[in-house]
C-alpha cells in the first residue's frame, strides 16, 4: 500500500506489477479490494493501480464540501506519485463518472479512458424519473438507523452476486461509510457531463456489460456516438459489475486495448 497526501487527506492506493500505469476507479460502495482479479491478472503487463477514493477503504474521510473536481485532483495526486507518465483511466460506474472529470481538468495524464458500466452522471445519462427513484432510494438508505444500513445498490449483477467473491463483496458492504455514500449519490444525481463528450482526443474503451440494468446499452451506445475514439466491447451475460462477474473477459478486453495503445 501505498499513500499521497492531499491537502491534509491520505489518499491510499494499490499498486503492482511494471509497466505502463493503469489505474482504476471503484464505484460507490466499493474500495480498492474490488479489483483485486484485475491486480492479479495485469500485474504481467501494467502498474496497476487501485485507489481507495477519499471517504473509502483506508483513506480518510470525504469532506462534505467536496465536489468531483476535488476527487480528480486526488487522482491527479495518484497519478503523479507513480511518475511514469499518463496512465490508462478505467473507471466503474460512479468511478466512471470521476474518470471523465478527472480527463475534464487533468487530461495531459490520460494515455487513454476506459469506462465500464458507466454514465455521464445520472443526470446526463437517465431519464429524469429514473434520476428521481433513485434519489428516493438513496433517501431512504441513508435515512435507516446505523445498525440497518444496507449500502447494496439493486441490479448490480446479471443474476446471484459471483460466489467466489461473496466475503469480498461482503467486507466492502461492512466498511462502507454512510457520508461517503451521501456524497457520491448526490453528486451522480446533479452531474450531466454530456457537454464533455465529443471533446474527450484520447482512445476510450467503453466496456459494458450485456444485461447491465443499472447502466443499460443504450447509455453505451450514446456514449459511442458523443466520443470521436471510442470503441465499445460488450460482455456476454455480464451485469453492472462485469470486472467480478466476468473477470476474465474483462481483463482480456483490458489488457487488448491497453497495450494497443501503450
Amino acid at each position: 500500500m501505498a499513500t499521497v497526501q492531499v491537502d491534509g487527506l491520505g489518499v491510499a492506493y494499490d499498486r503492482v506489477g511494471e509497466g505502463p500505469p493503469l489505474v482504476f476507479l471503484h464505484g460507490a460502495a466499493q474500495d480498492a479490494r474490488a479489483w483485486r482479479p484485475q491486480l492479479d491478472a495485469l500485474a504481467d503487463a501494467f502498474t496497476v493501480v487501485a485507489w481507495d477514493e477519499p471517504g473509502a477503504g483506508r483513506s480518510s474521510d470525504v469532506p462534505e464540501s467536496f465536489v468531483l473536481a476535488d476527487y480528480a485532483r486526488c487522482v491527479a495526486a495518484v497519478v503523479e506519485s507513480l511518475r511514469l507518465g499518463p496512465a490508462h483511466i478505467a473507471g466503474l460506474s460512479w468511478g466512471g463518472t470521476l474518470a471523465l472529470e478527472f480527463y475534464r481538468h487533468h487530461a495531459g495524464l490520460v494515455r487513454t479512458l476506459v469506462l465500464i458500466d458507466t454514465y455521464a452522471g445520472w443526470k446526463g445519462s437517465l431519464p429524469a424519473e429514473e434520476v428521481r427513484a433513485r434519489v428516493e432510494g438513496a433517501r431512504r438508505m441513508l435515512a435507516a438507523p446505523p445498525g440497518e444500513f444496507d449500502p447494496t445498490l439493486p441490479g448490480l449483477f446479471a443474476g446471484e452476486p459471483p460466489a467466489a467473491y461473496a466475503p469480498l463483496l461482503n467486507a466492502m458492504t461492512d466498511a462502507v461509510r454512510p457520508e461517503s455514500m451521501r456524497r457520491q449519490l448526490s453528486l451522480m444525481a446533479e452531474t450531466d457531463q454530456q457537454d464533455l463528450l465529443p471533446t474527450v482526443s484520447v482512445p476510450t474503451l467503453l466496456l459494458w456489460g450485456e444485461r447491465d440494468v443499472r447502466s443499460p446499452l443504450a447509455v453505451a451506445r450514446r456514449f459511442q456516438e458523443a466520443i470521436p475514439d471510442a470503441e465499445l466491447v460488450v460482455i456476454p451475460g455480464a451485469g453492472h459489475v462485469s470486472n467480478l462477474e466476468r473477470p476474465e473477459e474483462f481483463n482480456r478486453a483490458v489488457r487488448d486495448f491497453c497495450r494497443a495503445h501503450s
